[in-house]
């Protein structure tokens, strides 16, 4: 095999893996172990915002199970024709325009995408933090960041969500899912922190 082969077979597998959603979305350490970076990158936002890494992904398994070009399901007009899609929210972390380009303001990530890993788990991070500091919420507490994550921190702070029951068992299954990751990522976090050598890089 050429070495221009063994090149495009690198690139078309790495590309491969960067869009392709996990093939174990429910545990986190099959997840971290088949994308190689997601790990690092969950890292690097959790020392950056202090979300905890089992937080941010249970929030993005809900927002798009890890789907990097999620949107919203289009609305049926009369049950059956395809209408309008209800928000703009795009991406790993479902991303409204206006939230994400007051993120990339904000922390300074002019070229973030929200069809990047990287980006969007940093972009859900900064929100975290932003929940942080205008609702008081510890960053720790999946179920009341996920009601500000849909609602808005001012909507939050309002008590919007207790007029919605349903989004209510939604940040239930958050917390509950942070919790199960906590006690995956608590089992393979050792591993994960080894840096491969460099014939591991693409295993």
């Amino acid at each position: 095999m050429t070495v221009r082969l063994i090149l495009t077979f690198l690139f078309v597998n790495l590309l491969g893996c960067a869009t392709t959603p996990p093939d174990n979305v429910n545990d986190i350490c099959s997840i971290f172990r088949q994308k190689k970076g997601w790990y690092d990158a969950a890292s690097r936002s959790n020392k950056e915002w202090g979300s905890p890494v089992s937080v941010m992904m249970a929030m993005m398994h809900q927002e798009s199970t890890f789907q990097a070009k999620a949107k919203p399901p289009r609305k049926k007009i009369f049950g059956l024709i395809p209408g309008p899609r209800p928000s703009n929210a795009y991406g790993y972390s479902q991303a409204l325009d206006s939230t994400w380009k007051a993120y990339k303001r904000s922390a300074g990530r002019y070229l973030a995408d929200r069809d990047d890993f990287k980006d969007a788990i940093d972009f859900i991070g900064w929100y975290n933090h932003q929940s942080f500091l205008k609702s008081k919420i510890s960053k720790s507490d999946a179920y009341s960041l996920y009601l500000a994550y849909h609602e808005g921190q001012g909507g939050f702070n309002r008590g919007t969500y207790r007029s919605k029951e349903w989004l209510m068992k939604v940040a239930s299954k958050v917390r509950k899912r942070s919790k199960i990751y906590q006690s995956q990522l608590s089992s393979c976090e050792g591993s994960l922190n080894k840096k491969p050598g460099i014939f591991g890089i693409f295993g």
